[in-house]
C-alpha cells in the first residue's frame, strides 16, 4: 500500500486502567449461586485484541501508530456541562460510583476516560492539521451514549461528540456522523439535536429507551429540534438484518442524506456489537458486511470531504470476533479488493428481505417529514 493509504491509529495503553469488574453480564452483581462470574462486556481484553490484530494481522503494513493525551477541562466543556464534569470528578475522588446500570466509574476509570477523549481529539486534530486523511481513535471507555449532562451505557465522555465540536470550532462548516454501533448513538444525537451543522445518522437495533439514563428511543420520529429539525436520522433495524440489510439501509438512507448535506468532515462511529456473535447485539453482521460498510463510507469521504475521515471506536464485545470485524472494516476503508483476512466463523442466518421492507417504510416517512431529504430521496427512486 502507498503511504497515502495508511490509516493513522491513535492509541494509549493507559485506557486499559478502566476496570469494569465481574458479575452477571454487565450488572456487577454476584448472586451467590454461581461458581464462575464473567467479565463485564466492556473490558480491556476486547481492546487488547483490536490492538494486536492491527499490529500483527495482515493489515499491519497499512497502519501507522500515534499517541494521544488526556483531554483538558476546557475541551470537555465544549460538549459536556460543568455540573456533569464535576460529578465525574467527585465520583473519581470518592473512589468510584455506579453512575447508571452497567456503567461503573472505578479507580482508574476517570484517567482512562480523559485519555479516550483526548486521544480522539488528537486523531481529529491530526486530520485537520493536514497530516493524514484517515485517522482511527482506538479508545475505551466508549462514548456515544454519554450525553451533555449524564453518563449512559458504559460511557462517561462523548469521544465522538467532542471531536465533532472540535472540528466545528476549527473551521469545518458541517460534520456528518455515521454511527453503526448496534445501539442508538443517543448521546451524540442529543449534543447536536438543535444544530443544522451536524447531521447525525445512526443504524441500530430497535431497542427503544432503556431507562432514565437513556430516555431517547432511537425511533424515526426523533428528528431534531429547531434549526436541527431533520438533521437527526435514526434507522432502527429489525433484529437479524445482516450484511445485505445494513448495506441496503446505508445506500437508501445514509448515502442520500450525506449527499444532500455535503459535509466537510465525516465521523464514522464503529461498534462491532452489530456482529452475528456479539453478546450485546442481534444484527448478524459478518466481516463481509463490515468490509462493505467501510468501503461505502470511504467513498462518501472521498466524494464530499477530500477523503478526510475520522473513525471512533465504540462497542464490540465478542473478545475475538470484534477484532476480526474491526480488521474487515478497515480493509473496506482502505478499498482492499480481496479480503486480507478470512472469516473464522462465517455466516449466520439473516432476514434482509424484511429489513428492506422496513427501510422502504422509513424512506417514505423521511420523504414526507424531512424537507431537506425530500427531493434527494425522490431523485434516487
Amino acid at each position: 500500500m502507498a503511504e497515502a493509504e495508511k490509516i493513522h491509529v491513535f492509541w494509549e495503553e493507559g485506557m486499559l486502567k478502566h476496570n469494569t469488574g465481574r458479575g452477571v453480564f454487565d450488572s456487577g452483581e454476584d448472586p451467590g449461586f454461581l461458581d464462575v462470574l464473567e467479565n463485564h462486556p466492556e473490558n480491556g481484553d476486547r481492546i487488547r485484541n483490536m490492538v494486536s490484530i492491527l499490529k500483527r494481522g495482515p493489515i499491519s503494513p497499512s497502519i501507522s501508530w500515534h499517541h494521544g493525551s488526556p483531554a483538558s477541562l476546557p475541551q470537555l466543556l465544549s460538549f459536556h456541562s460543568p455540573e456533569y464534569i464535576k460529578e465525574l470528578e467527585e465520583a473519581d475522588k470518592a473512589g468510584g460510583k455506579m453512575l447508571c446500570g452497567g456503567t461503573f466509574l472505578n479507580p482508574g476509570s476517570w484517567e482512562a476516560a480523559l485519555l479516550a477523549a483526548g486521544t480522539t481529539l488528537s486523531a481529529m486534530r491530526f486530520i485537520l492539521d493536514g497530516h493524514g486523511n484517515i485517522a482511527y481513535a482506538l479508545v475505551r471507555p466508549p462514548g456515544h451514549h454519554a450525553q451533555p449532562t449524564q453518563a449512559d451505557g458504559y460511557c462517561f465522555l462523548n469521544n465522538a461528540g467532542l471531536a465533532v465540536q472540535f472540528a466545528l470550532d476549527s473551521g469545518c462548516s458541517k460534520v456528518a456522523v455515521i454511527d453503526i454501533d448496534v445501539h442508538y448513538g443517543n448521546g451524540t444525537a442529543e449534543g447536536f439535536y438543535r444544530s443544522n451543522r451536524v447531521l447525525t445518522t445512526s443504524l441500530h437495533m430497535n431497542h427503544g429507551s432503556w431507562g432514565p439514563s437513556h430516555p431517547q428511543k432511537g425511533t424515526i420520529d426523533e428528528l431534531g429540534e429547531g434549526e436541527g429539525f431533520g438533521y437527526n436520522i435514526n434507522i432502527p433495524l429489525p433484529n437479524g438484518s445482516g450484511d445485505r440489510g445494513y448495506a441496503y439501509a446505508v445506500k437508501e438512507l445514509v448515502v442520500p442524506a450525506i449527499r444532500k448535506f455535503e459535509p466537510d468532515m465525516i465521523v464514522l462511529v464503529v461498534g462491532q456489537d452489530s456482529s452475528a456473535f456479539d453478546p450485546n447485539g442481534r444484527q448478524c453482521l459478518t466481516m463481509d458486511g463490515y468490509r462493505a460498510l467501510g468501503r461505502i463510507v470511504r467513498g462518501l469521504a472521498n466524494m464530499h470531504c477530500n477523503g478526510q475521515l475520522l473513525i471512533v471506536q465504540e462497542g464490540g464485545y465478542h473478545i475475538t470476533y470484534a477484532a476480526y470485524c474491526l480488521h474487515a472494516t478497515l480493509e473496506g476503508v482502505l478499498n482492499v479488493q480481496l479480503p486480507l483476512l478470512s472469516d473464522p466463523i462465517a455466516y449466520y442466518p439473516e432476514d434482509a428481505d424484511f429489513t428492506k421492507k422496513v427501510v422502504d417504510r422509513m424512506k417514505k416517512y423521511y420523504t414526507i417529514n424531512v424537507p431537506f431529504l425530500r427531493e434527494i430521496i425522490k431523485e434516487q427512486n
